[in-house]
């Protein structure tokens, strides 16, 4: 994040592909493939919510807390594909009735870098079949549902454990949603900048100063270099910074961590930042954790990333996916994204992507049964 941009070798072509795709993700799309059969169907609902107490960072409104929930549906729900671009987010029934009056446990979940919600329907999916419901929320700023990708929402990550704790107040006071959530069972879940959101909301805490100052002894370290979905200097962040009232208040916010009693187990899928986490900055978790690490990992240094969480979360467990790469978990491509999004869509030939899903969300599935 300081000093340069991480470009990964991909054209800017591609990239602006990629973010005209993913903005795209909120739009509902039916695609031709046939339902999967499973259980629970799944249903899917959207809700814009917005948090009163922030504002957005161009400052002229309420900060928004869109979000895609997922939940377990009647048995008469017809599912259709979801799919968006070259991206395929799963089956789900859109706006079906429950499968019924019962209360179950939530799950929030936590996008990366200039992803979406949609993005971890794999995850959400899997979670309701095992019987729980699923919320995400596009963050403000750092999402490419998003016309406008904003710096601060890119290097304020403690914002998108805010999101968290925000969408949690909704989905309680939501009178179509809160008779169905067990407010005594939530959890979070996230990936890559996500993953740490979820660290993040369970009482981890990396302050701007302290990511900057750490950085100057980690140049190459990944997460100290601004991701090629950001499209912007360090130097913009640095102007913004101190001209934007909207960022300076997220700086000042940031100083503080956000640590959510309500959560009471957290999962971390490649977790961004952690590397750079020292004994206080983590120490604050009580809950259960849960850390996937993928061994071909380009965007994060796994073994200093593994190194911080034997460290100083004893009792976490890690689990280490061989021949992944980090973008092995986004959502499926289809044919097209694998040949023009290779860098996206494309995975080690040792890794089949919906096989990885399959495992990774039901070991979620046990973690959070298991904690929840």
């Amino acid at each position: 994040m300081v000093g340069r941009n991480r470009t990964d070798g991909e054209p800017s072509i591609v990239r602006s592909f990629v973010i005209l795709v993913l903005a795209s993700s909120l739009f509902l799309t039916a695609g031709c493939s046939e339902p999967i059969h499973r259980e629970i169907k799944v249903g899917r609902l959207h809700r814009a919510y917005v948090d009163t107490v922030r504002t957005n960072w161009q400052g002229d409104g309420a900060r928004p807390i869109t979000a895609t929930v997922w939940y377990p549906a009647s048995l008469n729900s017809i599912e259709s594909e979801w799919s968006v671009g070259v991206f395929r987010f799963g089956h789900s029934a859109l706006d079906a009735p429950f499968a019924d009056t019962g209360r179950y446990p939530l799950v929030v979940i936590s996008h990366g870098t200039g992803g979406s919600a949609a993005q971890l329907s794999w995850l959400a999916e899997r979670l309701v079949n095992a019987g729980f419901i699923v919320a995400g929320v596009n963050h403000h700023g750092n999402t490419a549902a998003e016309d406008i990708k904003s710096p601060p929402g890119f290097v304020l990550p403690e914002e998108r454990a805010r999101d968290l704790t925000v969408l949690i107040d909704h989905l309680l006071a939501d009178h179509e949603l809160a008779p169905h959530i067990d407010p005594q069972r939530i959890g979070a879940a996230g990936f890559s900048l996500g993953g740490y959101t979820a660290l993040a909301v369970a009482g981890a805490h990396l302050t701007f100063t302290d990511w900057q100052g750490r950085c100057k002894n980690a140049v190459d370290n990944p997460v100290c270099m601004l991701p090629p979905e950001a499209g912007f200097s360090i130097e913009d962040v640095r102007t913004l910074a101190e001209r934007s009232v909207a960022f300076k208040a997220g700086l000042a916010r940031g100083q503080q961590p956000v640590n959510d009693a309500r959560i009471r187990a957290a999962y971390a899928i490649a977790p961004a930042l952690v590397s750079l986490l020292e004994k206080q900055d983590i120490s604050a978790i009580q809950v259960p954790v849960k850390v996937v690490l993928a061994e071909q990992d380009e965007q994060i240094l796994l073994s200093k990333t593994a190194e911080v969480i034997a460290r100083d979360l004893p009792n976490a467990e890690i689990i280490r996916i061989p021949y992944a790469g980090h973008y092995a978990f986004l959502a499926p491509c289809n044919f097209r994204g694998k040949i023009f999004l290779g860098a996206l869509c494309r995975d080690s030939n040792r890794i089949d992507r919906s096989e990885l899903h399959d495992r990774v969300g039901r070991d979620a599935a046990r973690f959070f049964k298991a904690n929840l």
